[in-house]
């Protein structure tokens, strides 16, 4: 369900998070959001929502990671909603129809990354094939820890925008 900026400032607090929630699982991100409100414009709600990033800790981006299904995979570790759920296999779908060879390769490179990270492999795969996604993936296998959960938190804050476009769609060219 898509929603205008108004209504999204006007829900009671616990619809707002619930909305909120698909576009970022973080908890400690759905309550900034929803303290932020009311946001005013859709510029507005983007830049709250970069402002709330900026704030996030580690285990803020660790919870936000957990709500993503891993690419070539349907179901995230934590529970999430329909909405989140839809827009989650519409960013992957270019990526869920490659050959079994590429999906397998995925799926190793997935488990190469949790191991020596910790959590699964974000990336904003909207539109990008399996074989560029596996090509991100193996890329940043090389990067250190401390250094990946940034590249990691960056991704996600570009998901999160993707989807906050979604909820808060523009209306009649008015942003």
């Amino acid at each position: 369900m898509t929603l205008t900026v108004e209504q999204l400032d006007a829900l009671p607090a616990a619809e707002a998070a619930f909305k909120l929630a698909a576009c970022c699982g973080s908890k400690t991100w759905i309550a900034r959001m929803v303290a932020k409100r009311p946001y005013g414009s859709r510029d507005g709600l983007f830049g709250a929502a970069e402002d709330v990033a900026r704030t996030l800790q580690h285990g803020d981006w660790l919870d936000a990671f957990a709500h993503h299904p891993r690419i070539g995979e349907k179901n995230s570790a934590a529970h999430v909603s329909a909405d989140a759920a839809s827009w989650a296999s519409n960013e992957q779908s270019a990526a869920s129809g490659a050959d079994r060879d590429v999906l397998a390769e995925l799926a190793a490179a997935n488990a190469e990354y949790e191991k020596r990270f910790g959590f699964i492999f974000i990336v904003s795969a909207n539109g990008r094939s399996a074989e560029q996604i596996l090509s991100a993936l193996r890329e940043r296998l090389a990067n250190d820890p401390h250094a990946e959960i940034f590249v990691a938190a960056r991704e996600q804050q570009k998901i999160t925008r993707l989807r906050l476009e979604k909820l808060v769609p523009k209306v009649g060219g008015r942003a």
